[in-house]
């Protein structure tokens, strides 16, 4: 069971509990992307019963009529063991996700998996046009020639500034240098795409630029935000009738998320400091 201190950021260890959370947020106008907690395997079993899992999830959220979707890790269902192995659990998870007519994403990880990724959400995405997105890392210094790439691809794309520690050669390391280069390409995005845009960030100031892009170009977007990380803004923004999908983690893989989220923000460190001394 997962304690009260972590459960701000991680709904409980079932799918049953997670898909209780997306209906939850669906009662606030939000939606919900569920994620099972689990990476860098390296070994094919529990990369297939990850994947079962998800195709367990897809079907859930579609029985049970719940405004979700999903969202993989590579190293999750197999990229660690082989290219072939994970192209091969995210296609059966994409081809059950499409008969239920369920949105897959694919996070990204480090920049040593980029190009595998990116070439199985394109050739995914190719069999099932619009049925699919990936997670883009602004801080990576390749990223405009990824995104160009994808302007041809009926895939959507999740802009995020990119959580992994990643040598300079490949990867901006100043925080503005990040937050430049995340505007250029949401600008590229909202000019170029029209297969779906999704903001992935909680900086005010990237969500502003949001705003303002869409204002000037028309193109439809969506906020995705973390379960447990200013849940208020995320409510605000979807009373204001901004499409809102929140990112919610579930299993029992969930500490070292957890310390994560804790150690990435002064505010969620706060918060734990606060439920352990019962303040």
């Amino acid at each position: 069971m997962i304690p009260p201190i972590a459960s701000r950021f991680v709904a409980g260890t079932s799918a049953s509990g997670a898909l209780d959370h997306v209906s939850e947020c669906n009662e606030t106008d939000m939606g919900g992307i569920l994620n099972l907690l689990g990476e860098h395997y390296h070994d094919p079993e529990p990369a297939a019963e990850d994947a079962e899992e998800y195709c367990h999830l897809v079907s859930q959220l579609a029985t049970r009529d719940l405004n979700g979707c999903v969202s993989v890790k590579p190293s999750q269902i197999g990229i660690n063991v082989g290219s072939d192995v994970f192209t091969k659990n995210f296609e059966q998870i994409v081809e059950i996700a499409a008969a239920e007519d369920v949105f897959v994403w694919c996070d990204m990880e480090d920049h040593t998996t980029t190009d595998t990724t990116l070439d199985a959400v394109e050739a995914t995405a190719r069999d099932h046009p619009n049925g699919v997105g990936v997670a883009i890392q602004a801080n990576l210094t390749r990223t405009h020639d990824d995104l160009s790439r994808l302007a041809d691809i009926p895939a959507a794309v999740r802009l995020v500034k990119g959580a992994y520690d990643e040598p300079s050669s490949v990867a901006h390391d100043s925080k503005a240098a990040i937050d430049e280069a995340y505007q250029t390409h949401l600008e590229f995005l909202f000019r170029e795409f029209d297969q779906g845009v999704a903001v992935g960030s909680h900086d005010p100031a990237m969500l502003e630029t949001a705003v303002d892009l869409h204002k000037e170009y028309g193109t439809p977007f969506e906020i995705q935000m973390l379960m447990g990380v200013r849940e208020d803004a995320q409510r605000e923004l979807a009373a204001k009738g901004y499409e809102v999908n929140q990112y919610i983690p579930y299993g029992d893989k969930w500490m070292q998320y957890f310390y994560r989220r804790v150690r990435e923000r002064k505010e969620n460190a706060l918060f734990a400091l606060r439920a352990v001394v019962g303040v």
